[in-house]
């Protein structure tokens, strides 16, 4: 199983590049697994507590889970990924259940900070993109698919998004193989990961 690496700031265009290298690939033997889903469970906290978790911080994330599913995922075994609500800031009920792939794409801001984790991953990817740029785009999302207002995207961004950018983010851009402008003339990068994933699939 070829393991890649996605990470980069909120806002940076990760999607989008997870996408534009799953574009011509075998859907079969691609997966994706996201960061997002694997936020700690906070059911013994209230909903303003909640609120209130800096989910820019490494100790926000469930490591330990997504490293286990990932040896369980090159064991050839099927895992339950977790399902994560931003709405409500805690994981619901729901699970994803996940196969085993030839190729699978973990996504996310601080996967590239967990040392467990970064030395499963076969490709470091680095998404890099403006800060400004990033703003923007982290605002429009959270308004139309979050419920926020404006105020607390741009209070959140002062007060948590940016410093823990500047301090566990950006330093994992040192550990990439690859970092990917995110603006319409990354395409090379994006054919280097992509021909490097067919030769390991075909």
């Amino acid at each position: 199983m070829l393991i890649i690496g996605i990470a980069g700031g909120t806002g940076s265009g990760k999607t989008t590049v997870v996408h534009q290298i799953m574009n011509e690939l075998p859907e079969a033997e691609v997966g994706i697994i996201s960061q997002d889903s694997y936020y700690k469970e906070n059911k013994n906290l209230s909903f303003d507590e909640r609120a209130l978790i800096n989910f820019d911080h490494p100790r926000a994330i469930d490591f330990e889970l997504l490293v286990a599913h990932l040896k369980e995922l090159k064991d050839e075994k099927t895992v339950q990924q977790p399902v994560y609500s931003f709405v409500t800031h805690n994981r619901t009920e729901d699970t994803i259940t996940t196969h085993p792939r030839k190729v699978m794409i973990v996504e996310g801001i601080l996967i590239l900070a967990n040392p467990e984790l970064r030395d499963m991953f076969d490709i470091k990817v680095y998404v890099h993109a403006d800060s400004d740029e990033r703003l923007i785009r982290r605002m429009k999302r959270d308004i139309a698919e979050r419920g926020r207002d404006m105020d607390e995207v741009l209070s959140r961004y002062q007060n948590t998004l940016k410093p823990m950018h500047q301090q566990f983010i950006e330093p994992t851009k040192a550990f990439a193989d690859i970092i990917i402008p995110n603006d319409k003339y990354n395409t090379v990068a994006i054919d280097v990961v992509r021909a490097v994933i067919n030769q390991r699939i075909l």
